[in-house]
């Protein structure tokens, strides 16, 4: 009889997927460079066209073929789509033919003959249309998060493991993984130059986020789709959305993954505290404790005009380190960590050299 998923073992489980932000398969799949491969756009937002705009800058051999969008009759779309035409000529063979619309389009896309295929929509659609990929023979670029839901962590958990059964690359868009400086930085914490690290603090702090207000006509659907952050069941809320890449960056240091999470929110001035214009929290802190009883403090915030601060901080036995920028042994001159940001271009260069 299975064991049964208890609090403790789902955060461990859920966050395996994110151990690594690119699962590579034993063996190339295309011949390092020579084969085309076809790219499909699944939500084609800011990170879908930027995510195809950086494949479509690589050495690889790509062209995009398709495109699935709720929205692609919208002035955002038209202008997204003709900038990639400027900048990159005949790599982006998109017809009218090969755009489709509707929540249900992303299969459309996906079958239109695509090798890779980026998935960029709010975290509530994504599992199906992952699972949809995986089953079809694909490989997925993902924006982060993977859902907003346990269900949703579930669904593609699954659906990952027939990806490696298939031999079919995922890649995550957990971009500070592929940055030098975050790599160099936490290899050499890692190796204990603070020594034993007891204490993380990981804060994505700023101010507020966009809002789109309902315009004559919207149906109910329409409109949360469009303001889709500010709905939990579409964004999962802004420590799952947003704060993801701190978090992950303190689990990525440790070499492991909270066993028990407590925390607290709450929504004082988002729209006014009005719960159907938005759902979602604009202050969270929350308290994980990793295995060996070391703890990271979570900040998340969206209020301006109070402490702003983005980032990853270490404390250890010999020393502190703000992770990815410098670190500092007590009583020794600060070591500053070197190396472009970039990782967003960067995880796709490392994405398509797989291939």
């Amino acid at each position: 009889m299975p064991e049964p998923t208890t609090r403790r073992t789902f955060l461990t489980q859920s966050s395996a997927l994110a151990a690594s932000s690119l699962w590579v398969p034993d063996h190339p799949v295309h011949s390092h460079g020579r084969d085309e491969i076809k790219v499909a756009v699944v939500g084609f937002g800011g990170r879908g066209s930027g995510a195809a705009g950086e494949i479509l800058n690589t050495k690889g051999n790509t062209r995009l073929i398709a495109i699935a969008d709720a929205f692609p009759g919208s002035k955002q779309f038209a202008n997204r789509l003709e900038t990639l035409r400027k900048r990159h000529g005949a790599k982006v063979d998109v017809p009218a033919e090969r755009v489709f619309d509707g929540l249900d389009g992303y299969k459309k896309a996906i079958d239109s003959g695509a090798d890779l295929v980026v998935i960029a929509t709010p975290p509530g659609f994504k599992p199906p249309q992952f699972e949809y990929a995986i089953k079809q023979g694909k490989h997925v670029f993902m924006e982060k998060p993977v859902a907003s839901d346990v269900p949703g962590v579930r669904r593609v958990l699954d659906a990952n493991k027939l990806a490696k059964e298939k031999s079919r690359m995922v890649a995550i868009g957990l971009q500070r993984r592929h940055e030098q400086k975050y790599i160099d930085c936490i290899k050499r914490l890692q190796d204990g130059v603070i020594g034993d690290i007891n204490l993380l603090r990981v804060y994505w702090n700023g101010g507020g986020i966009w809002y789109r207000d309902r315009r004559a006509g919207m149906s109910e659907m329409e409109f949360q789709v469009t303001n889709w952050y500010h709905f939990t069941w579409l964004c999962g809320d802004q420590i799952c959305e947003q704060h993801i890449h701190n978090i992950d960056v303190g689990c990525w240091l440790k070499g492991a993954f909270p066993v028990e999470a407590n925390g607290m929110g709450g929504g004082e001035q988002r729209e006014g505290g009005d719960r159907t214009r938005s759902q979602i929290f604009d202050h969270t802190f929350v308290e994980f404790t990793f295995p060996d009883g070391s703890k990271m403090f979570s900040q998340g915030r969206h209020l301006a005009g109070g402490f702003q601060r983005i980032g990853e901080f270490a404390h250890g036995s010999k020393g502190t380190s703000n992770i990815g920028h410098s670190i500092e042994v007590f009583g020794q001159k600060p070591l500053r960590m070197r190396g472009r940001g970039g990782g967003h271009q960067q995880e796709q260069h490392d994405l398509i050299e797989a291939l």
